[in-house]
């Protein structure tokens, strides 16, 4: 239970065990409670985790760190909340646990980031291709809701790209006030909505017609909604057409086609649209800005050579390959005008 003071909480988690035969973490219920430190007048979160008594071995660095100052829990089967505590300010987000898992440090992509700028960082991880479209999902933000957790944050961004772009506008919607940072995100797979989207067919059996469902109305408590997409490639487009509300503000990334967030790593840049938003000093201007970095970045060179020669633009060709010769070590490039022009590479 959520007591309002100007003291400073503590979040500590609550476990609920069915009482059945066999106590699996299927058959745990987490809620999250509260009590009154009194500390101060910035609100602190610490929690407190019941150590299972078996879990497997990627888990372990977040349990550790969750064991100072944060939380892992699991939501059902196939997802986990993993919360680390810093400054009052909190970044969002949803990732593979595949990927975490591959990750040689099985740390969520963004912490490392979050530690060093000293933000708090809510990853929820899932397995498989569920777009966190998960009962257990939906109570757990339902509980942070409830409780205002996410209003004790100065400042609070979602972040997400493709699918996970979906997860982060759809449960923003439990956060009033917050800024979404989302790139090439799906607004629905619903087939009478996205029935032209064929690029997730194994999440079409998944019901996106309940709670949470259709992302662009779940925006409608954000401050503000970066969409950052390549509006050549197609399906994206779509989608973010879908997005179209007074408040998102779409960026364009072109010649970046499905690996738009690959491409932004890439260029370095991702990080830095991160930090800008969580300083409240993210635009469009800034953004366009950064994106300048890109001709210097080898994914879209070769992705604008390749836009320009299917065309059957040999003196777009030549331009880009002189452009890019000039300034760049390319040999790819050199080559390339000098099949076009006849010179030297």
């Amino acid at each position: 239970m959520r007591t309002k003071t100007r003291n400073s909480l503590r979040f500590t988690s609550g476990i609920v065990r069915r009482i059945t035969a066999r106590n699996t973490l299927s058959n745990l219920d987490f809620y999250p409670t509260f009590e009154v430190l009194g500390r101060g007048p910035r609100p602190e979160v610490r929690v407190a985790v019941e150590t299972m008594d078996a879990h497997p071995e990627w888990q372990n660095a977040m349990m550790a760190i969750a064991e100072g100052d944060g939380d892992f829990l699991p939501l059902g089967d196939r997802h986990w909340a993993f919360f680390a505590e810093e400054r009052p300010v909190l970044l969002v987000t949803f990732e593979d646990a595949a990927a975490l898992r591959d990750r040689e440090d099985n740390l969520p992509e963004h912490y490392t980031l979050a530690k060093s700028r000293g933000w708090s960082l809510l990853t929820i991880l899932a397995e498989g291709e569920t777009w966190w479209r998960d009962p257990a999902v939906f109570r757990y933000f339902d509980r942070l809701a409830d409780d205002g957790f996410l209003e004790d944050f100065d400042r609070v961004i979602f972040y997400g790209a493709g699918p996970a772009g979906y997860a982060a506008a759809a449960y923003a919607i439990t956060a009033p006030g917050a800024e979404l940072v989302l790139v090439a995100p799906r607004a629905t797979l619903d087939p009478a909505l996205a029935g032209w989207d064929e690029r997730h067919k194994i999440a079409r059996r998944i019901n996106f017609r309940s709670r949470y469902g259709y992302a662009p109305d779940m925006t409608e408590s954000a401050s503000r909604v970066w969409l950052i997409h390549d509006p050549l490639n197609r399906p994206d487009a779509m989608h973010a057409a879908l997005f179209q509300r007074p408040w998102v503000t779409p960026l364009f990334a072109r010649y970046t086609g499905e690996g738009t967030e690959d491409t932004l790593r890439e260029m370095r840049i991702l990080d830095r649209i991160l930090e800008a938003a969580m300083e409240g000093k993210f635009s469009a201007e800034y953004f366009a800005w950064l994106w300048r970095g890109r001709r210097s970045n080898g994914s879209y060179l070769r992705a604008i050579l390749s836009s320009a020669r299917l065309s059957g633009h040999r003196l777009r060709e030549i331009m880009i390959c002189r452009s890019v010769t000039a300034r760049l070590n390319a040999p790819r490039f050199a080559r390339r005008l000098a099949e076009l022009t006849g010179e030297d590479p």
